[in-house]
């Protein structure tokens, strides 16, 4: 295998906002001034970032391009391109790999790129203004209760229970692990505020078997990464977070209605190929970040990554794996589910954080490899497959 790619780029600068609910800040806003902060971190100027990427969820559903007033001229950044990523919770490590190319090719020096939401706002400013897409033609979903992501996901909840017997409170273990990650976080929106496993089981039931704090979190905020080469890296204000490899899966290369699908996500190819590329073994791992945008989801990365056999992810967790003091720690900013949504630029940012060992309460003694996980779309979503990131950063 090639490593050619391994280790010849690294994360310099990270900004993340303050994140929650800011009704009075726009997504370009935020967006901006997680640049800003990301730049000041890694100790460049305005005039040294020459390429940018505005990192979307959605391309085409109801997610504005924004062209016009782009954070790059916001900022006053000199870039020499600019253009837009799209694709749901994987965009984070879509726009990392795209701006290794544009610095590969000699085409930047220092590329940022930068993500903004202001999705709490916009669904608690009236219901003209809800967090919905605008419906596309030819969508097949509506007439059988698509009408929130939850509508797609239950789905592999149920049907993971049903395959291996995984109950409620295994599930509801994930999100109570998290919180106590998030308790040792005092930027998470949920910090201060533990959970018990009685207090998930009597949550309201929102779309079965999901209960409300199976569900992730909906955040204002902004997080952005500078990223340059190594050899540019070097004498930077903060210690650089190299990027060891990178892998992709898209589940549309399977059948949709093949039930094995419904208790996986595409994780095969994309750890082959990041792991190979980094030249690690699961075991080689120290902490891990996953997508966690339901409960279900951090039982499925467990079984698929080969931390328990498939169908043993409930009692895993139930174990008390993945909390403080656990076999593999995950999540350990609190995710998308206890600590803020800021699509896969949630687990990347805590990736970049544990590796710099700037965790404090929460950070992993001795951590040096860190696996971040992206996940956008469901198999079975008319208008969207889905998609699976891996990305190993190192100290």
């Amino acid at each position: 295998m090639d490593y050619e790619f391994r280790d010849k780029f690294a994360i310099v600068g990270l900004g993340v906002t303050k994140v929650g609910h800011m009704p009075d800040y726009s997504a370009r806003t935020l967006q901006t001034e997680a640049a800003r902060l990301a730049i000041e971190d890694a100790g460049l100027k305005a005039k040294d970032i020459d390429g940018a990427i505005n990192s979307l969820a959605d391309g085409s559903g109801g997610t504005p391009g924004m062209w016009t007033d782009a954070f790059p001229r916001v900022l006053g950044l000199p870039v020499k391109f600019y253009f837009n990523l799209a694709r749901g919770g994987a965009v984070a490590a879509l726009s990392l790999i795209t701006a290794t190319r544009f610095l590969e090719m000699g085409l930047a020096n220092y590329v940022v790129v930068a993500y903004g939401s202001d999705d709490w706002s916009r669904m608690h400013k009236g219901k003209d203004q809800v967090l919905m897409p605008m419906r596309k033609k030819g969508v097949w979903g509506d007439c059988l209760g698509e009408l929130t992501a939850a509508s797609f996901h239950s789905q592999f909840a149920s049907r993971h229970m049903f395959e291996y017997g995984t109950t409620s409170r295994q599930l509801g273990m994930v999100a109570v692990s998290e919180r106590k990650w998030a308790c040792l976080n005092p930027a998470a929106y949920l910090y201060g505020r533990p959970i018990t496993i009685e207090d998930h089981q009597t949550s309201a039931v929102l779309v079965w078997p999901y209960h409300l704090l199976d569900y992730s979190l909906v955040s204002d905020g902004g997080t952005a990464f500078v990223i340059t080469t190594a050899e540019r890296a070097k004498g930077l204000r903060k210690p650089p977070v190299y990027i060891m490899g990178f892998g992709s899966g898209e589940q549309m290369r399977q059948l949709w209605w093949d039930k094995k699908n419904y208790t996986q996500l595409d994780v095969a190819p994309s750890k082959e190929a990041a792991f190979k590329m980094a030249g690690i073994e699961l075991k080689d791992i120290d902490v891990a970040q996953f997508y966690d945008c339901f409960t279900a989801e951090v039982l499925f990365q467990l079984e698929d990554y080969g931390w328990c056999k498939k169908g043993e992810g409930g009692p895993f967790v139930e174990a008390g794996n993945i909390m403080p003091g656990g076999t593999i720690p995950v999540n350990t900013g609190g995710g998308l589910l206890c600590s803020h949504h800021h699509l896969d630029f949630t687990p990347m940012a805590e990736g970049v954080i544990q590796m710099r060992g700037e965790g404090g309460e929460r950070q992993v003694k001795d951590a040096e490899i860190c696996q971040v996980s992206g996940h956008g779309g469901e198999i079975i979503k008319p208008g969207m497959c889905s998609i699976h990131t891996t990305t190993i950063l190192r100290r």
